[in-house]
Order: structure tokens, then C-alpha cells, then sequence
């Protein structure tokens, strides 16, 4: 455990540079706290995969390894993969089992996992196509991918943007809801996702929808610094959910099944 905080404390002080800023813009900020966030998403998960969880797993873009973690104390054989060669140092070290490979070729053969996971991961990938393409090869029949990823009705890009050549970081309100041209040319580092986009992206794969939906975040900032209000706030944006307001939400949820 004490490794384990001293590890985050290294990253978070690493964070104010510039030249860390400009890497977390082109490849996402991974967990390095357990919240309730990131529990709720490990509850999800659980859900959709079912006897699976204790089965072979791939995290695919597994950052450094807070949910990989998790699966381990569920018995599942976990098995990591990161294209940032420092943070799949960084997860070895905490004793996991990771390896440094970009998404687009998966060094696996095909038909090897019980469950796939990516979470945040394909809006940062070269290929977003092909990446959704290995996932499901290596998939057995009968396993399942759940990917989460940025959701275009969302009001806000959480990536930052690139303005007069230079990364802003922070949330910036309305940026996704602008054309397409517009928008990618203030976040040309990450992308964003309609149903339709992720529609075509499953095309002509040997799967079946098991879950397709929108979810909204875990707010824990907020929570945070407003107490209650945050809670109330949470609350508030989880029940939105069950309803055609989830439009707006922060991620889309797909659980995917190969078939045979």
C-alpha cells in the first residue's frame, strides 16, 4: 500500500509540466485514485460481463492498472495493455501483468479472451476501426467487449483543446455540440462519438449488441468540494440516465458478444 502511494504521488506531481499536459491531450489520463466513479464503472462492467469476470481478461489501454486491480481480486486472469511505454512501466512495478503494444495489433492470436475491456480508449487510437476490429478477433466466441467512450451530446470536451496552436487543458463547455469541422479543429487529439459512429465502427463484425447506452460521470470532484450539493449534483445526473435525457450524457456504454 505504501508503494502504492507514493506511485500516485509521483504522478500527480508530475502532472503540472507542460510536456505531461501535452501527453495526457493525445492519450488520456488514466485513474490513479479509486473513487466512487471508477467503482461504479467496475460494477457496470461486472454486470455486463457475468461468469466471464473470472475468465481470461484484456484490458486494452489499461493506464496504470487501478481496474486491473480490481479484476484480479475477482479471480480473473488479467492481463494489461498500454500503448504509453511509462505507465505500463509503472503497473508492472505494482506486480501486474502488462505489456507495451499500440490497440491496432494486438500481439495475441485470435479467439484467447473471455472478456475485453476499454474504457476511454478508442477516441485516442490511430486507427479506431481497426482497434475495434482486434478487439473483437481475439475475443473467444461467447466473449464479450465493453468499451466506453466520450459521448458527442455531452456539453463538455474534457480533453482540453488546442486554441492559436496552444493546449488548453480543462473542460470546455459547448465545444462538442459545434460542427464537426469546427469542433475537430479545436480537439483534433481525441474524438467523440455518436451511436451512428459507433454503428459503423461494429460493421460487418462477427458480434451482437448486449447493451447499448449513455452514461453520465462519477462527479467525485464535485463531491468533493460541494458535499452534499455534489451528491445531490451525482444524483441528479445518474437518474437522467434512465431517461431520453441520457442523450447528454458523458459516455456511451456498448457491451458487445462474439458470436461463433
Amino acid at each position: 500500500m505504501d508503494k502504492l502511494c507514493r506511485f500516485i504521488q509521483q504522478r500527480c506531481n508530475r502532472m503540472p509540466n507542460p510536456e505531461n499536459l501535452e501527453k495526457a491531450a493525445l492519450r488520456g489520463e488514466p485513474s490513479y485514485v479509486w473513487r466512487a466513479g471508477q467503482e461504479r464503472r467496475l460494477k457496470m462492467i461486472i454486470e455486463a460481463a457475468g461468469e466471464r469476470i473470472n475468465g481470461s481478461i484484456l484490458e486494452d489501454g489499461c493506464g496504470v492498472g487501478q481496474y486491473m486491480r480490481a479484476f484480479e481480486t475477482l479471480g480473473g486472469k488479467v492481463t494489461g495493455l498500454d500503448y504509453d511505454f511509462e505507465r505500463v512501466r509503472d503497473t508492472v512495478q505494482l506486480g501486474l501483468q502488462a505489456i507495451n503494444a499500440a490497440g491496432e495489433t494486438l500481439p495475441y492470436k485470435g479467439d484467447t479472451f473471455d472478456l475485453v475491456v476499454s474504457n476511454e480508449v478508442i477516441e485516442h487510437v490511430a486507427d479506431d476501426r481497426m482497434t475495434v476490429e482486434e478487439m473483437v478477433r481475439v475475443l473467444m466466441p461467447g466473449g464479450r467487449l465493453v468499451l466506453f467512450c466520450p459521448n458527442i451530446g455531452y456539453p463538455f470536451e474534457t480533453h482540453g483543446i488546442y486554441w492559436q496552436g496552444k493546449y488548453s487543458f480543462g473542460n470546455k463547455f459547448l465545444v462538442n455540440w459545434l460542427p464537426r469541422g469546427w469542433r475537430n479543429r479545436l480537439a483534433p487529439h481525441v474524438r467523440v462519438y455518436s451511436s451512428a459512429d459507433l454503428s459503423r465502427l461494429f460493421a460487418g463484425l462477427p458480434v451482437q449488441m448486449k447493451t447499448q447506452t449513455i452514461i453520465f460521470g462519477g462527479y467525485d470532484n464535485l463531491v468533493v468540494r460541494l458535499g452534499w450539493l455534489g451528491k445531490t449534483i451525482r444524483s441528479v445526473m445518474q437518474f437522467l440516465e434512465r431517461t431520453p435525457f441520457k442523450f447528454f450524457g458523458l459516455s456511451h456504454l456498448w457491451v458487445v458478444e462474439k458470436t461463433a
